[in-house]
């Protein structure tokens, strides 16, 4: 999302998606983004733009993202958009062998092997984050996310838009994990992308920081207290400055202050844009009720630290929809007088809540009753495993989830 000036707060938003290219048959990854991207530039770029929608490269050879050309004003129809982006992307990978993969890992990528850095472009970001990180492992080439881009004017708009977001970050692996098989096997975490993300930058230990920002809620702080110990941190490693830009901060929201918005990076993607847009329908409204003060007001949404927010966070990461909040303050902060609520509980509450005051469109809620009734995609994909994480098995069900993008249909266990 580029650069918006004038907008106010939820007048303009962005949406990135990202998309693992593998082989059609066996789904082993693909490292063929560069020659999508020069087909249909005829030139070698980092990005195209395809009216609505531009898509570009991200890390790794394998992956490839579609966003939204420009901000938009809101994120109703979308799904249909990003839907015809990613038939057009098959069709062109069908005369490589390949085609998309949704879903936030690859369940038996073996990045230490298969990793090949995008080497064309800005190439020099990347080669620094490889020489300073080293990005051959999953938490680099083997994570696929939905970013959401919310625009602000001002400061007070940038505070209240932050401190409302640090306290749904938490609970958004609950509702949108999607990537519990790493390496062939379940880990027993809901969110392995998360759980790899938080770590994979570790040299370097302010430029992620704890996932959840810090409670500052004006520029000025925000500069002080994030970016310059950011900035300072990763110099004696790129003395050159070749990072010294706001998107080096790794949080699980982050301010990009150049265009006014703040970028949400803690999604996993789902099956289809269908389900994508519905979870940040149902995060879109229910910030808008924290920022009205529906649940609880600023001040109070002010006050939380981020030792009482990560313990929940952690909680999602490993859990997603079953994690167990015994956090009654927490809950109350979102509207729900209870001591003890899953996670799944708390977001059937959200988003009936912002369905009751119309914030959530007609178009999602179908998707969003089934990610409360089945639970998260997460465990949709564990219920179709079955227990049975031979090659064989596994490569069965992610090509019905390989085909669920191409269809933008949801994935659904055995037993629906």
């Amino acid at each position: 999302m580029s650069r918006n000036q004038n907008l106010h707060l939820f007048e303009a938003f962005g949406i990135e998606l990202e998309y693992m290219i593998v082989g059609r048959d066996r789904l082993d990854v693909l490292p063929v983004a560069d020659r999508i991207l020069r087909t249909v530039a005829g030139k070698q770029v980092d990005e195209v733009e395809r009216g609505a929608l531009a898509w570009s490269n991200e890390l790794a050879l394998h992956i490839i993202e579609l966003k939204t050309n420009g901000p938009v004003a809101g994120i109703d129809g979308l799904s249909h958009l990003f839907a015809e982006g990613i038939g057009e992307i098959n069709r062109l990978l069908g005369g490589l062998g390949g085609r998309l993969l949704p879903g936030a890992m690859h369940p038996w990528m073996d990045p230490a092997r298969e990793t090949k850095i995008w080497p064309h472009g800005y190439r020099a970001v990347y080669e620094a984050y490889d020489r300073i990180f080293t990005c051959q492992g999953h938490g680099w080439s083997n994570l696929q996310s939905v970013h959401l881009n919310i625009g602000f004017s001002g400061d007070e708009e940038f505070g209240r838009l932050h401190a409302a977001i640090r306290l749904l970050l938490p609970i958004l692996p609950a509702l949108a994990a999607s990537s519990p098989i790493m390496e062939g096997k379940a880990t027993g975490c809901m969110d392995n992308r998360l759980q790899v993300y938080r770590n994979n930058q570790r040299r370097v230990p302010s430029v992620a920081g704890r996932v959840i920002p810090e409670a500052v809620f004006t520029k000025r702080d925000y500069d002080q207290q994030i970016f310059q110990p950011i900035y300072s941190e990763i110099a004696p490693y790129d003395p050159e400055g070749i990072l010294r830009f706001e998107w080096l901060n790794s949080r699980g929201a982050i301010a990009r202050f150049e265009r006014n918005a703040i970028e949400i990076r803690l999604l996993d993607i789902q099956e289809c844009p269908q389900a994508d847009l519905a979870v940040c329908a149902a995060i879109i409204g229910s910030l808008k009720m924290l920022i009205n003060g529906r649940w609880s007001s600023f001040e109070e949404q002010k006050t939380w630290d981020r030792e009482r927010l990560i313990p929940i966070f952690d909680l999602c990461v490993a859990e997603a929809d079953n994690a167990v909040i015994a956090d009654s303050r927490y809950l109350r902060a979102l509207g729900l007088d209870r001591t003890t609520a899953t996670g799944q509980e708390l977001w059937r509450h959200l988003i009936e809540s912002c369905l009751a005051d119309s914030l959530i469109a007609a178009e999602h809620m179908e998707t969003l009753e089934t990610i409360l009734d089945q639970g998260s995609l997460a465990r949709r994909l564990l219920a179709a495993v079955e227990r049975d994480f031979s090659p064989k098995n596994l490569q069965t069900v992610y090509l019905r989830l390989a085909d669920c993008l191409q269809d933008n249909c949801l994935f659904l266990s055995r037993d629906h």
